[in-house]
């Protein structure tokens, strides 16, 4: 499609020309893009709210918090992330300056999801920008108000030709795959992600891929249900279950299996009353292909809470089901919606085996007041993320790398990691003209005598302040050696 090249074609200009590089252009586009969220807060919701029945505290906590959380400090740490990394040197290089520079990586593609629109298109964003990219953007279609809006707003805020908006459904994002960029983050599903990373091998393209998978919530019999249970339900039923970082399912025991139903069932009464379907805090699934599908999960299962549905409406009550067949349909896709099933295991050590056995999630919840039962977890599962005691929280620390392990994606951003991920690490040695004599050690034709002082001096890695004293000294030794050679002549 032409417009998709002429797009990628002009923020390629735009980066080849440098415009996204100086510290002032990215300092101003963060800034635009800030203003953006404040000035154009009615419209955003009113889009988002469409897309997903979000009120205006889920747009702002969910969704705009996180953005500007991210570029706030971005402008306030971007001239140190900016500044080159000194790094330790070698006996052979102590007279040289040693350092990484951190350069951007050039055109870079960011393919959101439709779950959290803005959040999971702007987030990348941010640190795309602040890295000194030009950067095309790719709104999911499915949250189809918002790519919109995206589609309108970003063009009058940032520079619409180092960041172009594409929208449109698959077949413009097959097209858009085929032109070369130097990075692709995509945040989805795993099938897609499959198809991203594919494409992306064809020119040799890293890839972040933000994927998901079913993350587990081991609950111990040592712990306080009704807090526990508080959050469960916090992080199962927000957004309408449709977060990738959602606990999917519930191992406990099966002593504690009752009292966690009804825990959660009060729960749910409490946060969105007797009917949830008249909650404004309740959301609605995206679409009619994505509610056929969760309910489809419900067929021959024992729902012990909700199940109540409203296809026109695409309403699914939060929902709970129990005596869960492992080997079910509902235990092998990622639900993605508002049900939570609950497996029962006989302890930690089979919940870590029955975790073990199935792909690495994108998250891992455990609650327990044992700290030796937490770091047991911890230590003999893999999982992108882990939060004790809680859920989703680890999402919004922007000092820990969000991402995935395994079949739920790897790469990872948030904060500095998201410049770092948008940043290619260059190494940088500026060595003098001077002293040449100090490096004739090095060429030909070769010793005895100056492989004994190579290799002694490749020996002496490290740093601090003895390895300098060193090194002074055996240039000392060098240079009053080389001065008696001089003087002889």
């Amino acid at each position: 499609m032409d417009r998709i090249k002429t797009a990628v074609a002009g923020a390629r200009a735009a980066y080849n020309l440098g415009k996204t590089r100086p510290l002032e252009f990215r300092v101003q586009q963060l800034k635009a893009m800030k203003k953006m969220l404040t000035e154009r807060k009615d419209l955003i919701s009113e889009a988002l709210q469409k897309d997903l029945h979000k009120n205006d505290f889920a747009v702002q906590i969910y969704e705009i918090a996180g953005i500007v959380g991210e570029i706030t400090l971005a402008l306030n740490k971007l001239p140190e992330w900016m500044e080159p990394e000194h790094m330790s040197k070698s006996m052979m290089t102590m007279m040289d300056t040693v350092y990484i520079h951190h350069q951007p990586l050039g055109v870079v593609l960011i393919i959101g999801a439709w779950n959290y629109p803005l959040a999971l298109v702007l987030q990348p964003l941010v640190g795309a920008i602040a890295a000194g990219n030009a950067a095309v953007v790719k709104p999911s279609e499915v949250s189809g108000n918002t790519a919109q809006l995206l589609a309108q707003l970003l063009p009058q805020y940032l520079d619409k030709d180092a960041y172009p908006v594409i929208s449109g459904g698959p077949e413009v994002a097959v097209e858009l795959l085929k032109q070369p960029f130097d990075h692709i983050l995509y945040t989805g599903s795993a099938v897609v992600g499959r198809i991203v990373m594919e494409a992306a091998a064809k020119h040799l393209t890293p890839v972040t891929l933000e994927l998901g998978g079913k993350s587990p919530c081991y609950v111990d019999t040592n712990c306080d249900l009704d807090v526990a249970c508080r959050r469960i339900a916090w992080g199962r039923y927000t957004n309408c279950g449709q977060t990738c970082i959602a606990p999917d399912y519930i191992l406990c025991n099966k002593s504690i299996q009752d009292q966690v139903v009804k825990k959660i069932g009060a729960t749910i009464a409490e946060f969105y009353g007797s009917d949830p379907q008249k909650s404004p805090d309740y959301g609605r699934i995206v679409n009619q292909r994505h509610f056929q599908r969760i309910m489809s999960l419900l067929e021959g299962v024992n729902v012990v809470y909700g199940g109540k549905n409203d296809e026109e409406d695409l309403y699914i009550a939060p929902t709970i089901v129990t005596d869960v067949d492992p080997d079910s349909r509902i235990m092998q896709e990622e639900i993605f919606g508002p049900v939570l099933p609950i497996v029962t295991v006989n302890g930690v050590d089979e919940a870590i085996a029955f975790i073990s056995r199935r792909d690495k999630p994108l998250a891992l919840y455990v609650f327990s007041h044992n700290k030796k039962l937490i770091q047991k977890m911890i230590n003999m599962t893999s999982s992108g993320g882990v939060t004790a005691n809680d859920c989703l929280i680890h999402y919004s620390i922007a000092a820990l790398p969000f991402g995935g392990v395994g079949k739920s994606g790897f790469g990872a951003y948030h904060g500095k990691h998201s410049f770092d991920t948008f940043s290619y690490r260059r190494a940088c040695v500026l060595k003098s003209l001077a002293m040449e004599k100090v490096n004739s050690i090095r060429y030909a034709p070769s010793t005895d005598s100056k492989m004994k002082w190579l290799l002694w001096l490749l020996a002496k890695q490290g740093d601090g302040k003895k390895l300098q004293l060193i090194g002074f000294l055996i240039l000392g030794a060098l240079v009053s050696v080389i001065m008696k050679f001089y003087f002889k002549w």
